[in-house]
């Protein structure tokens, strides 16, 4: 599919989103940026981006994100960690999506992607999960992006032309949220939860936003739901002490069994509640390292998509120079 007209980035000054609006720009797209009103618009006045602030849980503020000629929605707008209780992430995460789809099914939009997550998956359940897997969440953050989907189906049966993706844990430059910090930036994480074993699934926001813009322009994908991560699935220990390395931290080297790092979690959680700030490990999150956490991505790469950082290790790496010329800068 060809595009000539605006494309609509939701969500624009998250950790993601931000990524899609690069990747538009080098494209020679005609981006308008959306989020919440904020003072500082320094990202998009660089990028030549013209931005209109808008909230997703006000849908009387959304209309004037459609004037013109938008023939594209690319939706991040969401809140994305596992320290909002459901019913603050509900207004976002499932109305917003409500809000957001109605007014580009009323406007006629030629491709709507939906960026969700593969929380709405749940725990693992011994193979890696794949696109046609029931839907069984186990926290509010996945049961919140579960019912957004929900919303989402509703809309493309109605006639919206969709694609849907599930990206894992999303790492890279600017990461600020989600489990993906702990990979992006130095962090308070000092030791092995469990027996490090455990096996992840990641993806860069670089490779993100490519695969988004790519799946919108390819009409097979119209009507179909795309896992995004990597297929190298390091081990927690390989992770955390690559992390480590790449941000010039001591590696970890305690292990501590996984009711402890609960616990852990749970008091790291309160304080930081006190403090008005997301921990480095949450809760519901650190649920996830009993097992491990494998994505499928065979449906994604039968369509010729190919990853910018399809290696963990050498995507590290790359953090690494990022990390270190924007602190000599």
């Amino acid at each position: 599919m060809k595009f000539k007209g605006i494309s609509l980035v939701t969500g624009a000054a998250g950790f993601m989103g931000s990524h899609v609006v690069e990747r538009l720009v080098e494209s020679g797209i005609r981006v308008r940026a959306t989020s919440r009103p904020r003072k500082d618009t320094s990202f998009f006045d660089r990028l030549g981006v013209e931005y209109v602030a808008a909230d997703l849980t006000r849908p009387e503020t959304l209309a004037p994100l459609f004037k013109g000629d938008v023939d594209r929605v690319f939706h991040l707008g969401a809140i994305c960690n596992f320290s909002t209780p459901y019913d603050r992430l509900y207004p976002t995460n499932v109305q917003g999506v409500d809000h957001i789809t109605r007014l580009a099914l009323e406007k006629g939009v030629k491709i709507f992607v939906h960026v969700t997550s593969t929380s709405v998956y749940g725990r693992y359940k011994g193979k890696p999960f794949s696109e046609d897997d029931p839907r069984e969440p186990a926290d509010d953050y996945g049961r919140s992006k579960r019912d957004g989907e929900d919303i989402a189906f509703q809309k493309m049966r109605a006639g919206l032309p969709m694609v849907i993706v599930r990206p894992c844990t999303v790492y890279g430059p600017r990461c600020n949220d989600g489990a993906g910090k702990v990979f992006s930036r130095p962090t308070a994480i000092t030791a092995i939860p469990g027996s490090g074993r455990q096996k992840l699934s990641n993806i860069r926001a670089e490779d993100v936003a490519e695969a988004v813009l790519y799946l919108s322009e390819q009409e097979s994908a119209v009507g179909q739901v795309y896992n995004l991560a990597d297929d190298s699935n390091p081990t927690v220990k390989e992770a955390l002490t690559l992390a480590a390395e790449t941000f010039g931290a001591t590696a970890p080297k305690i292990h501590l069994p996984l009711f402890i790092v609960k616990f852990a979690a749970r008091l790291d959680g309160w304080m930081a509640q006190r403090k008005g700030k997301i921990p480095d490990l949450e809760l519901d999150a650190a649920a996830y390292l009993y097992d491990d956490y494998i994505v499928d991505t065979r449906k994604l790469k039968a369509t010729g998509f190919k990853l910018k950082y399809p290696d963990f290790v050498q995507s590290m790496k790359q953090m690494g120079h990022w990390y270190r010329s924007r602190k000599t800068a």
